[in-house]
């Protein structure tokens, strides 16, 4: 089973975590740009995050055989602090690097003026740099906000194909089918969607435009959450190649629109560095 994990935060993640998912079948992800859990401080806070993500994360997935790649962007919950706001005019010069494979997430937290604001101006970056846009729904309110963020999708000249809607449910699925976008599912162990009910999900409408990810991140999660997915899929009756479908060859279609993915990944060498950094504590024994 091969896996491409198309959501996942592997900055909060530790070297356990790629050695399992490795061992798991996954072999190439997408790190979008996230939040840090506690408020940025300046602008310069997202400077170094957004060169870790073109950089420093690449290399330490590759020493583990994945291919990594990232999406940028500001957040929608920190769209509503004055001081990240600013970060809107430093995005092109992220969006434009190797590696970037879509604007993202951006979307809805609370759903403020702010962050519809923040969202809508990210969307123009997407025609703009002619990328994909990852786009997060609200936990509170999720139906409203799904359809707010269809309405500024459609608004921004967007094609549907070049969306995903993410962490959909039973509840939001269809109103995003409906309108030919990208159906992102996040698998988690308590709460969003879990194996069996994606599986539901996927008996019910088939296996097209459907992203299935981790999700991932610093909070109660598992990066092996997509192996579990396709155990639950197979159990169900569904074939290696459509578990294939929907683990591998729809993030490559989706994400591949933006033409920067790059899945070859060089033999890890344990001695390779970073900017004068390698992944060793010390010396080799």
């Amino acid at each position: 089973m091969r896996i491409f994990d198309p959501h996942i935060h592997m900055s909060s993640r530790t070297t356990d975590d790629y050695e399992a998912m490795y061992a798991a079948g996954v072999r190439a992800l997408v790190e979008p740009a996230f939040w840090l859990g506690q408020p940025r401080t300046s602008v310069d806070s997202f400077v170094d995050y957004f060169d870790a993500l073109v950089g420093w994360e690449r290399f330490r997935a590759s020493q583990f055989g994945i291919a990594h790649h990232c999406t940028i962007a500001l957040n929608p919950k920190e769209a509503n602090d004055p001081r990240c706001t600013p970060v809107l005019d430093l995005l092109p010069r992220y969006l434009a690097k190797d590696g970037v494979v879509a604007v993202g997430e951006v979307g809805f937290d609370s759903m403020t003026e702010e962050e519809e604001k923040a969202f809508s101006r990210q969307l123009e970056l997407a025609r703009e740099f002619a990328l994909p846009a990852m786009v997060h729904t609200p936990h509170r309110d999720k139906l409203a906000g799904t359809r707010r963020t269809l309405d500024l999708v459609e608004a921004a000249g967007m094609e549907p194909g070049m969306v995903v809607v993410d962490h959909l449910n039973e509840v939001t699925v269809d109103v995003v089918d409906d309108a030919g976008a990208w159906m992102g599912f996040s698998i988690y162990p308590d709460t969003k969607m879990d194996p069996d009910r994606m599986v539901a999900i996927l008996q019910r409408r088939g296996l097209d435009r459907v992203l299935v990810n981790s999700a991932a991140d610093w909070g109660r999660s598992d990066p092996l959450r997509t192996r579990a997915t396709g155990e639950a899929m197979l159990a169900a009756g569904f074939t290696e190649d459509d578990v294939d479908k929907v683990l591998w060859r729809n993030p490559v279609e989706f994400f591949g629109q933006s033409g920067r993915l790059l899945l070859d990944v060089p033999e890890a060498d344990r001695g390779a560095t970073f900017a004068g950094n390698s992944l060793l504590r010390g010396e080799q024994a």
